[in-house]
């Protein structure tokens, strides 16, 4: 009978598993989560479905100390699909997301995002509860729903605690888009590089997260956030249900996006 190769044989075998819109690769200590929906990454409900999956599967390695995430291509993510915040989807829409947010926010392991090209709505809110955030110069980051008639949800109750309440409220109410370099200026990123440099950046910090102790890490990680994630999970409840209450409600909320949609201006009713 052969005999089965000893376990640190396997933990330095890589593998990679293709779901439909994500793809991870597992290496020692590290897992890169890509995600790929072409062109742009938009994050629908398939992924979202995905996202918390693997994420669960992840939370229950032990030896697994640091995720890594990135968009496939040239776009990290243009955002939350706009089709699923129609009046029938979005309170399904609001959850799954949600439930991959709070994975994010809850996971013992330290979490890095990667990002270039596109990082706008629901891609920039994956990013940004990540622990550590490098990006390209050149990247677009943003918040644009208020050009939807809507908000962002996890935006409007963790942003202010990254770069402050006026940057905050400068990037919900106007909905502009910002390059890689100003987020990182307004600590929205850690860093911004060149985007011949991004890989190798990620790649140094995983090799100094490499040395440290999982079990330390996952411990100093909640007493970090200790505090935070107690208001944000509260507030988080709190803006999506006035989103849906209150928000989704309003008729222009609706023109927003049946106006996207539909690829025209919206006409706003003032209601």
């Amino acid at each position: 009978m052969a005999r089965a190769p000893p376990p640190a044989k396997i933990m330095t075998m890589a593998t990679e598993t293709q779901i439909s819109r994500i793809v991870t690769k597992v290496q020692p200590s590290v897992v890169r989560i890509s995600l790929r929906n072409p062109p742009l990454n938009v994050i629908d409900l398939p992924m979202m479905d995905e996202l918390v999956q693997a994420t669960s599967e992840i939370e229950a390695r032990p030896e697994i100390s640091t995720t890594v995430i990135s968009g496939h291509a040239n776009s990290f993510s243009a955002g939350v699909d706009v089709a699923a915040h129609t009046l029938d989807k979005v309170e399904a829409m609001l959850s799954k997301f949600h439930a991959v947010i709070r994975a994010l926010v809850n996971t013992k392991k330290v979490t890095i995002a990667a990002v270039n090209g596109h990082c706008l709505g629901g891609g920039a809110d994956l990013a940004m509860v990540c622990d550590l955030v490098y990006t390209t110069e050149d990247a677009q980051w943003g918040f644009p729903e208020i050009k939807l008639g809507c908000y962002p949800p996890v935006a409007v109750t963790a942003l202010a605690a990254l770069v402050g309440q006026k940057h905050a409220a400068d990037l919900i109410l106007t909905g502009r888009t910002i390059s890689g370099s100003e987020a990182a200026s307004i600590g929205l990123a850690n860093r911004a590089v060149p985007k011949d440099q991004l890989d190798g950046v990620v790649e140094d910090v995983l090799k100094q997260v490499s040395k440290l102790s999982s079990a330390t890490l996952a411990t100093t990680k909640k007493a970090i956030y200790a505090w935070d994630c107690m208001h944000f999970d509260k507030g988080l409840a709190r803006a999506e249900k006035i989103y849906l209450d209150e928000l989704m409600k309003t008729e222009d909320a609706r023109e927003g996006i049946n106006a996207f949609l539909e690829k025209r201006e919206p006409q706003w009713k003032r209601k």
